[in-house]
């Protein structure tokens, strides 16, 4: 059942990431390896058709193969490698209000104690969940069906997931006052703040929980402390602004947040290998590189 879904995102992605005109879905599509990529991943699911993925977050690590789904409940700074190509994906942002309507649906009599906080969680996808994402990304065939149709399939999607392995999750995601929700919301706050001087007992304080309890759900949660969280967010926006610009490291530092150029050199460098200007040097000369090489193929007479 997974070779239609493939098939359908492959025919509606441009590139190798693609917006689509159904609300919250985004395809991804690769046929060749690439470098691994630091990201940030919003509250989300890829259901993965085709291909595998490898994903690290502060001390953890996950990899979603064909036929799995990857549940991913906050913001989070991750660094994301293809295992296996061709790859295809579809991916859905979370909207809690959507899933809280579908869950207010279902009978919770008897319903498992609430899991622990996490991040991250994988789990196969049934045949009904294929199907159901199949002929939700197939409705980019027939844009005239995406405005009546799109609402009620992405709500059997979400009901099929409450009713998957990952629904205790969901379900407490999708609580107001849960833990996972305030860790969540911590989240967002942190990246929201990313740049600015941050005390645990400041976070602690936007969780509604007491500075070792944070502590404690946060990294269980994502791999690492609220402040090393913080210290990705910087690095990854300092790494982005370094390749997108003609500004120097000290002006990136400063911009992110850190008050020592010293320092930030000394923890990019530890991040990424190579100080701050060799390093996004080298990712130009890649990019560079890989745009250009299906014009050398063509130039040597080898196939595209």
């Amino acid at each position: 059942m997974l070779d239609p879904l493939a098939r359908a995102v492959g025919r509606h992605c441009e590139g190798r990431w693609s917006e689509t005109a159904v609300p919250r879905l985004s395809l991804v599509a690769l046929d060749e390896f690439i470098e691994p990529m630091q990201v940030m991943y919003e509250p989300m699911i890829c259901f993965i058709a085709d291909g595998a993925k490898r994903t690290a977050a502060g001390d953890r690590t996950w990899i979603t193969p064909r036929g799995e789904m990857a549940l991913i409940t906050l913001d989070l700074p991750v660094t994301a490698a293809f295992e296996k190509v061709p790859y295809r994906a579809a991916v859905m942002r979370l909207d809690s209000q959507e899933l809280a309507a579908v869950q207010m649906e279902l009978d919770e009599a008897g319903s498992p104690p609430p899991p622990a906080v996490t991040a991250a969680v994988t789990a196969p996808m049934a045949p009904e969940l294929v199907d159901a994402v199949t002929r939700w990304v197939s409705l980019l065939d027939h844009p005239e069906d995406i405005r009546p149709l799109a609402p009620r399939v992405e709500s059997e999607i979400l009901y099929r997931l409450l009713r998957s392995p990952l629904g205790p999750v969901l379900r407490q995601w999708s609580l107001a006052d849960s833990a996972a929700s305030r860790i969540r919301r911590v989240a967002r706050w942190i990246c929201d703040h990313y740049a600015e001087p941050l005390g645990i007992g400041e976070i602690a304080e936007v969780a509604r929980m007491s500075p070792a309890t944070l502590h404690r759900h946060f990294k269980a949660a994502t791999g690492m402390s609220p402040l090393k969280f913080q210290k990705h967010l910087r690095l990854q926006e300092a790494r982005r602004r370094l390749f997108a610009g003609d500004v120097t490291a000290a002006q990136v530092a400063q911009a992110v947040g850190y008050v020592s150029a010293t320092q930030f050199n000394r923890e990019y460098r530890r991040e990424y290998g190579l100080p701050p200007g060799q390093d996004a040097q080298r990712l130009r000369t890649r990019l560079t590189e890989a745009r250009q090489m299906p014009v050398l193929l063509d130039g040597s007479g080898a196939k595209p």
